[in-house]
Formats: structure tokens, sequence, C-alpha cells
């Protein structure tokens, strides 16, 4: 409720800058473009940072550091400067994707720039970000010729596939491989997680600082992510946040970035973590969750 009180002020306060103002500098963003940071030590990884998909809908707009305020992409707003101005952008992502909270992602680097505001003039901007040198990453994008870093559990009826068909699902998106659990009457269940530590990789995720799960998504059925912590012979499953299947009619890729900060935090005692993923069949005869880009994120 504070959230929407904060921006329904801002927007009554944009209103008033233009009755009252009737010469404002105006300001158009278009759509946020994640670009590859080639300061990076990971640049040239072939898993560095995987595929770079994302969803910053929104932004948090400062003029010579003042807030402006807090907008979804695409929008054009009065500002009251003009001249020599710095302007900075930071995309904002729709938190374990709640619409009312609209949080800077921790891990991207503002747009900023140095630029001239003219009375009634529009500057147009399509800015462009790239995640921060230090940020660390697990990926599982299912384009390894490996084996997938999802294991089925051992009371899974269903199962996870690796699917390289992704243009058929949505003609304007090369997905490339992605991972499918198809849901029926008699195999109406799904369990798995991740197995990042069966092996070389060591995700020993760090307590008390952000740590994010991005996940891209297409499913008609919903799934239950969460994170188990194990210490020592010990497994604890921490069921998170629940991604709703999505109408059949009107069905895209989409994408979701989940904090965990509280969970990881919450157990400091745990040697490494895993993430898991719970289906059960919602309704009907068949239900398909397809995920791809999975990535922890984290400094």
């Amino acid at each position: 409720m504070k959230t929407i009180l904060i921006l329904t002020s801002l927007l009554f306060v944009l209103g008033s800058c233009v009755k009252n103002n009737p010469d404002p500098s105006w300001i158009e963003v278009t759509a946020w473009d994640l670009v590859v940071n080639p300061n990076s030590p990971l640049t040239g990884n072939e898993n560095y940072p995987g595929v770079l998909t994302q969803d910053f809908s929104n932004a948090w707009v400062y003029v010579e550091n003042d807030l402006i305020g807090v907008f979804e992409l695409p929008f054009k707003i009065p500002v009251l400067y003009e001249g020599d101005v710095e302007l900075k952008i930071y995309p904002a992502v729709l938190n374990n994707g709640i619409s009312a909270t609209k949080k800077i992602y921790p891990f991207v680097a503002p747009y900023t720039i140095n630029t001239t505001l003219v009375k009634n003039e529009v500057l147009t901007i399509n800015p462009s970000t790239h995640y921060y040198e230090e940020v660390k990453f697990f990926v599982e994008d299912f384009e390894d010729g490996g084996g997938v870093l999802i294991a089925d559990g051992n009371s899974s009826l269903a199962s996870l596939e690796r699917i390289s068909a992704g243009p058929l699902l949505d003609p304007s998106v090369t997905q490339g491989n992605f991972g499918r659990i198809t849901l029926t009457e008699t195999e109406d269940l799904y369990v798995g997680s991740t197995i990042f530590n069966n092996g070389t990789l060591n995700m020993d995720l760090p307590s008390g600082t952000e740590v994010y799960l991005e996940i891209d998504y297409h499913n008609t059925n919903s799934l239950v992510t969460g994170v188990i912590a194990v210490d020592g012979s010990t497994s604890t499953d921490n069921p998170n946040v629940r991604i709703n299947g999505q109408d059949a009619s009107t069905i895209r890729w989409k994408k979701i970035y989940i904090d965990l900060r509280d969970i990881v935090s919450g157990s400091p005692n745990a040697d490494y973590f895993e993430f898991s993923f719970n289906a059960l069949l919602d309704e009907g005869t068949t239900g398909e969750i397809n995920i791809d880009n999975i990535k922890a994120v984290y400094f």
C-alpha cells in the first residue's frame, strides 16, 4: 500500500508540473538492452553469463541525483530541468514477480549520461546495461552437451526433458534448448532439484547480501521454486515462490527474478545450496512447464 501511495503521489506531482509549468523538458525511455560487460573477468567463458535475457520492465529515474520517480517502460515524462544535466536510469524488476514491488536490480549498472535538456523538446533514450564485473553466476541453460544439472527426485512421477525446439513455442523468440516437464493424469507430480554440487561446482551462496534466482518460463501449469540448504547429511527444502500457470491462449516466454537473500541468510550453517522445482497437475488432463536460463546471481 505504501508503494502504491508513493507512485500515486509521483503521478500527481508530474501532472501538477505540466499544469503549472507548461514548458517542461521531456524524457522518453523506450526499452532496456542487456549487453555483455567486456571488462568482466568471466567474459569469454562459454558459460558467462548464459543467454542474456531480461525483463527490466521498470526504471528509477534520477536527474542531477534527484529522484524523479519509478516508471514502467516505455514512458515519457516531464521534468523541470533544462540545460546540462547528469541523467541516471536504473534497471528495475518486479521482485519475486510482484507488480507492487519494483526494485532496482542490484547486479546491473545504471545507464548514466551527461546530456542537455531543452524546454518543450523530448530526449528519447534506449538505455543499455550490463552485469557488474564482480557478479558471479551458476547457470543452467540446457545448452551444454553434458548432463542436465537438474535431477528428477525419487518420488517424481514426471520427468524433466531437454528440448531443442524453442522457436516452435514462440516464433518471435529463438530460445534454443530448454527443459520441459509434462504433467498428465497418471504422471501428475514432478519433484526435482539442481545438482550443481554433485561434481566440480560448489554453490556456496553468500549470507547477508543480495542473492537472486533468475528463471525464464513458458508454462500452462504452476511451478513451485525453492531453496535446499544442505548441512552435512541434512537437507532442508524451503519452498519459496510459486510461478502460476499461464492461459494457453496468451502464453509466452516470461522471466522472473526471485529474491533469495532471506532464505540464504536464514541458513548460515549450510555447507551449500541447491534449487528445488516441484509441480502438481493443476487441473484438466495435461499441464506443461518449460524453463530455461536458470541463474543464481550474487556478488
